[in-house]
């Protein structure tokens, strides 16, 4: 798996701090941002790498129906717009986050998500979640909510290539109206002694909390892998729930999972009398013939206080 380097998470050294006003961010279509005749929450992350945006997006989905609004996810794919079918898809078609999104609310998938957007609102969206709407914001949001990862929060705090930013930290937080920074307890207060100064918004303190599904994990001797941003964060989650993690195998976010790979997993934790776990987005792109023997644990955002986010949703 790709590893980012260890220096984006260090304190800038004297030669980076000389160099961060020229690190440039990720390449950025610069395009005037369409509207929308209804609302707009646009969630996304100034950080590369797994934050936690598509737990995030899913959460606003599901407070956003119960509101009693009609909400639509979309998502950059390729091609023109096309909802996503849960039940006539699968993850080679759509990719293995609109898929998953899919099963809370309509999700839609285009090349241009101005396009997307205009498709949601015609088969009758009465407010449209943008998966990935910031930083490169090609619809203008009545909310702009930033997914962050508390532990590793924007690391050395400079933009890609000499740092994990998307853009320079300033601009990147600029017209953003919350943030919420998702990690343990013991991460929140180092985030907000570290970045509090840098931010003019609100943050919401969050978790990804396992949902309980019946299974009992204390324990359990389980060979996990995931192919998420972070796999670390699953491999703890099940730390946490008591499963004794005989291997763990960690993968390239979005590796496809070839019946090789699937094979030599499910025959190392039959010869460790382990049960085989991975994460809810990878369940979505297994092979047919692989489900019943891999179990998948779901996890859901959990906000400190939901009133931050409620209070700011249209």
């Amino acid at each position: 798996m790709t590893v980012a380097p260890r220096f984006w998470y260090r304190p800038p050294g004297a030669l980076l701090g000389l160099l961060a006003p020229f690190a440039p961010g990720r390449p950025r279509r610069r395009v005037t941002p369409a509207r929308l005749p209804v609302p707009v929450v646009a969630v996304g992350s100034l950080s590369l790498g797994g934050t936690g945006k598509t737990p995030t997006v899913i959460a606003i989905a599901q407070r956003l129906a119960a509101k009693g609004r009609a909400v639509h996810v979309v998502t950059v794919g390729e091609g023109m717009p096309f909802r996503v079918d849960e039940r006539g898809h699968d993850a080679g078609d759509v990719g293995d986050e609109p898929l998953l999104i899919a099963a809370f609310a309509p999700t839609w998938v285009a090349r241009d998500l101005a396009e997307g957007a205009r498709a949601a609102v015609a088969e009758g969206a009465e407010v449209v979640v943008l998966d990935g709407g910031y930083p490169d914001a090609v619809v203008a949001a009545d909310l702009t909510v930033l997914a962050e990862d508390a532990v590793r929060g924007f690391g050395n705090g400079i933009a890609w290539p000499l740092g994990p930013l998307k853009r320079p930290l300033g601009r990147g937080l600029r017209g953003v109206d919350l943030v919420i920074a998702i990690g343990p307890a013991k991460s929140q207060d180092a985030f907000s002694d570290r970045w509090g100064r840098a931010l003019s918004c609100p943050v919401a303190r969050a978790r990804l909390a396992p949902l309980p599904t019946g299974m009992k994990w204390e324990g359990l001797d389980v060979v996990a892998f995931a192919g998420i941003g972070a796999p670390e964060r699953f491999f703890a989650t099940l730390h946490g729930l008591g499963a004794n993690l005989v291997r763990t195998q960690a993968l390239s976010d979005h590796q496809e999972l070839t019946p090789t790979l699937l094979t030599r997993l499910l025959a190392e934790a039959k010869a460790r009398g382990a049960q085989l776990v991975t994460t809810e987005k990878d369940a979505v792109r297994l092979p047919r013939q692989h489900r019943q023997a891999v179990v998948s644990l779901p996890v859901r955002l959990e906000l400190e206080d939901w009133r931050t986010l409620d209070e700011r949703l249209p």
